[in-house]
């Protein structure tokens, strides 16, 4: 388990990551476009700002967030409502300002979430720890499609493991989402760290298993890359299958990118 102090750093440390990249940016770098189609620097910018307002929301209360994400289904699903924030916060002139002062507080609020408390959210809901580790791999997703767009190539830090972990965690949800059978069997897990750490996850005698780097596992959890563009190996059919429809976030299935989108 990690120490939530210590999760809650790791969150602030990859904003502020992020921060740097766009901090100075003049008005043309804010319209460049980024990976995901039709969402600039600007529109991805608000949408880490308006998905840590729904996550302070949650936490601070629960019966509004879950008023309004029923009203979300009802209306045009998450999806849509998610595409409309990021297109009518992006013009914000405030934009930079709003996310800083909303990412703070989220932070604060989680650190002094009584233990054991569960928060509502798009998916399971989940406790300030998974809350915390949910932001930090959103932050570092969106933060790679500005990088990508920025022309950044940025170094990969042991923060990914976070990553990793939701991404091994959210096994069950990647089937269930798509209405399949969830595996019986436990997977093994392997990844190898930016620092050469081997980082591990399920039985070691596991007959389906993962291997690769970390970096590689992170960007297709959270549908950055293209499986046939990682070094990912599969041993299993069910392992094999896994990987092709992994995801890491909530809500439905994402389209995920195309084959040598990522240079």
């Amino acid at each position: 388990m990690v120490e939530l102090n210590a999760l809650v750093a790791d969150l602030r440390a990859e904003s502020d990551e992020i921060d740097a990249l766009v901090g100075d940016l003049p008005e043309d770098g804010w319209a460049r476009p980024t990976p995901a189609a039709g969402w600039t620097v600007a529109h991805q910018i608000a949408h880490l700002a308006w998905t840590d307002e729904r996550a302070l929301l949650a936490a601070s209360a629960p019966e509004d967030f879950v008023a309004e994400f029923t009203r979300y289904r009802h209306e045009a699903g998450i999806d849509t409502a998610v595409d409309k924030a990021a297109a009518a916060e992006a013009t914000r002139p405030d934009l930079l300002s709003w996310w800083r002062e909303g990412r703070d507080k989220l932070a604060a609020v989680l650190l002094n979430m009584p233990p054991g408390t569960k928060l509502p959210w798009y998916g399971p809901s989940m406790s300030a720890t998974s809350m915390a580790t949910a932001r930090l791999m959103e932050t570092w997703a969106h933060g790679q499609d500005i990088a990508d767009a920025l022309g950044v190539r940025r170094t990969p830090t042991a923060r990914l493991r976070h990553v990793a972990h939701i991404g091994v965690r959210t096994r069950d949800f990647a089937y269930l989402t798509r209405d399949v059978p969830v595996p019986a069997e436990q997977f093994r897990v392997e990844l190898l760290g930016p620092d050469g750490e081997l980082w591990t996850w399920g039985p070691e005698d596991a007959t389906q298993r993962v291997t690769g780097p970390a970096l590689e596992f992170c960007l297709l959890v959270t549908q950055r890359v293209h499986r046939a563009d990682t070094a990912l190996v599969a041993v299993g059919e069910d392992a094999d299958h896994w990987l092709s429809i992994a995801q890491a976030f909530a809500g439905p299935p994402g389209a995920g990118r195309e084959i040598g989108s990522r240079g």
